[in-house]
């Protein structure tokens, strides 16, 4: 048969799943664009910038069991989308990126948009691929598909050259998808090590990530069965239920909520699943695992990369948990875990009550803001949070009761990511609550994104932490310089902008105003409103999470270095900046 490779690719793309394609239709893709208008099964939506489109390929791909695609004109619509595409390469998220191509069937030089994209694309996906045969366009798709979703999953680059698209070419046949997903066979030697391993501990701990987010209940399993403490990674946050008596919150070293560094202080082997360790999770690497480490986790490049591992189970969670949860509980008596649970619950009170006195001035406590908001929304509400300190107050101060229900930008760190991933997680899971917590200058960088929210009538709400300031990096400035630079963001009128975007508009000045204000967002969300809701927040009492890795990172330094940093804090603090 004569078709175009627009027509192969969007076969393809529907075989495997695609529900949505996110990116702005140009001259080097509009066959694709309209051959995916015709698709029974496929949405392609239109973003106000291919960044903020990489972003809700991200979220889609977090949230639901599809993958997140976007279609992007070549050259700038691929440096526009690089960051959410870094985003879900660090943070281990699968992508379909799919770019038109310069045309191969002319001889001139310099065309438009002429740029080596896969040399652009090389250090930020997982493989890149180049259509260049129209019988290859579905087979190409279907790889990059198993690729993106195979192992520790990331993004994966196609380039389909515009004249494929445009002109016809000749096919065998159209074939469906026949994708296979291999997991790493599960050693059963080393199941049997680890729980050796954990029969042997005095004060065993967990600690869980992003990829053990689908086996929660056999987490719950061996946690309750050996009375041990539980903590999660940020991206992890939900892995372990907020709820739970064994859970502590976000990490277990210096930069940790007092409930988790309490808990693991004197932990002597660890169970860690689905987390590679790394600077965030860690508060810059101040939580050091115990000697007896236990680690399972997707990628065995991880396994070991930061920490010696006494028992490595290069593994597929969903296989090695379940497996681990029935030999421990078969092969190890029942520990008590009320002591464990008791203290834990009297740090995280006692946290809870550091923050209720805190004077506010007039402004909104951030914990007033996470109890009211966790009180009004549904269990399985999603939370989406972007990079700042309204990031590590969510995960001190809210309960995220189940995995998947927070998305965050974490490894590759990127503002901008919320207003986007909320849009789309709403618009892929409309059943259930989505709200975004971001804070202004974050807000400042995808907030027109607002504008494909109001036309396609998606309930998201975005909670806008309002202080006039990027506040995670002027908090890490003031500790140590006692001064701080470039970080006071421009003022923006938010009601008027609400109403030039169709946005609702909520304000929530005061405590007094928190129990009418999210209710009410919630409320206009329910019908299909977007919600921008303003909150004037107080950030004058610091996260532990900043405290700890300012300190951490201070005591990394030489003697000298050390002096010189705190005499000049201390100068500068007594003499004025």
């Amino acid at each position: 048969m004569k078709t175009t490779a627009a027509a192969l690719v969007r076969h393809a793309l529907e075989q495997i799943g695609v529900r949505y394609t996110f990116g702005i239709p140009g001259v080097h893709n509009i066959e694709l664009y309209d051959e995916l208008v015709g698709s029974d099964s496929i949405q392609p939506i239109l973003v106000t910038h291919e960044g903020a489109g990489a972003f809700m390929a991200d979220a889609i791909s977090r949230s639901t069991d599809t993958i997140g695609t976007l279609v992007i004109v070549p050259a700038a619509g691929i440096t526009h989308a690089m960051s959410g595409i870094g985003e879900a390469f660090l943070d281990g998220v699968p992508m379909l990126i799919i770019s038109g191509g310069i045309r191969t069937d002319m001889e001139q030089s310099f065309q438009l948009h002429d740029v080596d994209q896969q040399a652009l694309l090389k250090p930020l996906t997982k493989a890149q691929y180049k259509i260049e045969r129209y019988e290859d366009a579905i087979p190409v798709v279907y790889e990059a598909y198993q690729t993106a979703v195979t192992g520790e999953p990331g993004p994966v680059f196609i380039e389909l050259p515009a004249n494929l698209q445009l002109l016809t070419g000749e096919v065998d046949s159209m074939p469906p998808a026949d994708i296979t997903l291999d997991r790493p066979e599960l050693d059963q030697q080393q199941i049997e090590a680890a729980v050796a391993l954990l029969g042997e501990a005095k004060k065993p701990g967990l600690f869980v990530g992003w990829g053990a987010r689908y086996v929660t209940d056999d987490l719950i399993r061996i946690a309750e069965h050996l009375g041990a403490p539980v903590a999660t990674t940020l991206q992890g946050l939900g892995a372990f239920p907020g709820n739970h008596p064994l859970h502590t919150g976000m990490g277990f070293g210096p930069s940790a909520v007092p409930a988790s560094l309490n808990a693991f202080k004197h932990c002597d082997v660890m169970l860690a699943v689905g987390t590679r360790f790394a600077e965030i999770c860690t508060g810059s690497y101040g939580a050091v695992p115990p000697e007896k480490l236990i680690h399972i986790d997707i990628n065995r490049d991880t396994i070991g990369a930061n920490h010696a591992t006494t028992v490595a189970l290069h593994a597929d969670s969903r296989d090695a948990v379940p497996a681990l949860a029935e030999a421990v509980l078969e092969s190890l008596p029942k520990r008590d875990g009320f002591a464990i649970e008791q203290a834990i619950a009297r740090d995280k009170a006692a946290y809870r009550e550091s923050w209720l006195k805190h004077d506010s001035k007039g402004r909104v406590n951030p914990c007033r803001f996470f109890e009211e908001l966790r009180e009004q929304l549904e269990d399985d509400a999603i939370v989406v949070t972007d990079d700042g300190n309204h990031t590590f107050l969510t995960a001190e101060l809210m309960r995220i009761n189940q995995g998947g229900a927070y998305l965050s930008p974490t490894d590759f760190n990127c503002m901008g990511y919320c207003v986007p991933a909320t849009i789309a997680t709403r618009m892929a899971l409309p059943e259930r609550q989505v709200v975004g917590i971001v804070g202004d200058g974050a807000f400042l960088m995808t907030g027109l994104e607002s504008v494909t929210a109001t036309s396609n009538r998606i309930g998201a709400v975005w909670f806008v932490f309002n202080d006039g300031e990027l506040a995670q990096i002027a908090q890490a400035q003031e500790i140590p310089y006692q001064r701080t630079a470039c970080t006071n963001v421009g003022k923006l009128q938010y009601e008027a902008f609400a109403a030039a975007t169709g946005v609702e508009y909520v304000e929530i000045k005061t405590d007094d105003d928190l129990q009418r204000g999210i209710g009410a967002a919630l409320a206009a969300s329910g019908d299909d409103k977007p919600v921008l809701v303003n909150v004037h927040i107080d950030y004058s009492k610091k996260t532990q999470f900043t405290v700890g890795t300012v300190q951490t990172n201070l005591k990394r330094f030489d003697t000298r270095n050390k002096l010189r940093i705190v005499g000049r804090a201390l100068k500068r603090k007594i003499l004025g900046n």
